[in-house]
């Protein structure tokens, strides 16, 4: 009775990663693309895209050999968003930031020790800094998980961290509590967080905190840019655009910050 149980288990937990695959790419995908990626063989991959399929979760392009996300995927996803108020309104000022910033613009909240890329509006530039939605960053590598963490009293930031630790993505990336609420008094003295390069070599980012009406941070708002064109000089013209934004998506939702 066990194993059949834990091959259930495991048939689930490879349909799923096959779903986030189909969900992570732009275009279709052809199942040996995908049994690659998902480290399965193609008669497996094949048997859970069917499976997905007929749930409609998955769909098979015939004409073009390539599978796709479901719609019964986009109804759980949108699902998702309709219980998280600020990300329709949102959408308006990532777009204003990117017109005014010309730099990538994002949206995020904090899950299980993680910052989550919920929304995002993309550069025009050739080369930008993009981290998708549904894209994972520890908070304390992220701009936006730092102005989320910096609207917490002190002893919560601390349990949180003996919680999930400081993983280390660059050379920059924070490595101790310290250093951690060094830049948590910096960020609450002038209402914006900054990631040089803690999570990924060659990219900035500025972001602050969006408040719900509950008076807590429900999100964060942020710009993500090349270093090589988001340098000191321009900082601090784009970190009081991305203040602007939050605030004005937290009036728009009705939100208040508190004091």
């Amino acid at each position: 009775m066990t194993r059949p149980k834990a091959e259930g288990v495991q048939a689930v937990s490879r349909a799923l990663e096959l779903l986030k695959l189909l969900g992570a790419g732009a275009e279709g995908q052809r199942v040996s693309d995908l049994a690659a990626r998902a480290g399965l063989a193609v008669s497996t991959t094949h048997r859970l895209l069917t499976t997905l399929e007929q749930s409609g979760f998955a769909h098979f392009e015939r004409a073009s050999a390539e599978w796709h996300v479901g719609r019964e995927a986009f109804a759980v996803g949108a699902s998702y968003f309709q219980k998280r108020g600020y990300l329709g309104p949102a959408l308006t000022y990532l777009r204003r930031l990117r017109d005014e910033t010309r730099e990538t613009a994002n949206l995020g909240h904090l899950e299980d020790g993680q910052l989550v890329t919920l929304s995002q509006v993309e550069s025009r530039e050739i080369i930008r800094a993009i981290s998708p939605p549904g894209g994972r960053v520890p908070a304390t590598c992220s701009a936006m998980g730092k102005a989320l963490l910096a609207t917490w009293p002190d002893d919560q930031i601390a349990e949180f961290c003996t919680r999930h630790g400081f993983p280390t993505m660059t050379p920059r990336s924070l490595c101790g509590l310290p250093a951690l609420m060094d830049q948590i008094a910096e960020i609450r003295t002038r209402r914006f967080a900054i990631d040089n390069e803690e999570h990924e070599r060659g990219l900035r980012c500025i972001a602050a905190p969006v408040w719900g009406p509950e008076g807590e941070a429900v999100c964060a708002i942020s710009v993500s840019a090349m270093a090589m064109r988001l340098t000191q000089d321009r900082i601090a013209r784009t970190a009081t655009k991305v203040v602007e934004a939050a605030a004005a998506l937290t009036e728009r939702i009705h939100g208040r910050a508190p004091g």
